[in-house]
């Protein structure tokens, strides 16, 4: 039940926060909530060490901090922000944590270079008259659904997390 539990939360937000961010610009507060009451409920009886626990809300607390400085200097969006700092809350403070700053970082780069390209193509033209989303996306003006990059990074890097191993560990010897 708990793996099963660590196997849909984690994703599930990850995908809902990056199709919510693509089709209106926003991450709704209830998924890094979700994330935040999951982990808090699920990880400790995973048998997760109280010392490591701690260091994963540390990790949350480290990005959050990085990221609302960013949010006040008008740089990110706060939805991205708090998604960021619940996704370090699963990751833990480890190498998972650089690697999914490092692939949020990669994908963050190639969503703007292809949302600016986009907004300069006859695509662009063609497209934003049949659907709201992609008008917004073909504003010059607007922002960049972040939460896309956010949601892929991840997806990418929870296999390999401390609870993503841990249900990769049960479900080999079950």
């Amino acid at each position: 039940m708990i793996e099963a539990a660590i196997l849909v939360i984690f994703p599930f937000a990850m995908v809902f926060a990056a199709t919510s961010d693509l089709l209106s610009m926003t991450i709704q507060n209830r998924v890094p909530l979700i994330l935040l009451i999951s982990f808090t409920l699920l990880a400790p009886l995973t048998g997760m060490p109280w010392e490591i626990y701690g260091m994963h809300f540390l990790a949350a607390a480290a990005v959050l901090a990085a990221t609302f400085a960013l949010f006040a200097a008008g740089t990110m969006g706060g939805g991205d922000a708090k998604l960021m700092a619940a996704t370090a809350l699963w990751l833990g403070w480890n190498l998972e944590l650089v690697q999914y700053l490092l692939a949020l970082s990669l994908f963050g780069g190639m969503l703007t270079l292809v949302i600016l390209r986009y907004r300069s193509s006859m695509l662009a033209r063609v497209y934003t008259e049949r659907f709201d989303f992609m008008r917004r996306l073909a504003k010059k003006g607007e922002g960049v659904p972040y939460g896309i990059a956010l949601g892929l990074a991840g997806l990418l890097t929870f296999p390999s997390s401390p609870l993503g191993l841990w249900v990769i560990d049960r479900l080999a010897h079950s």
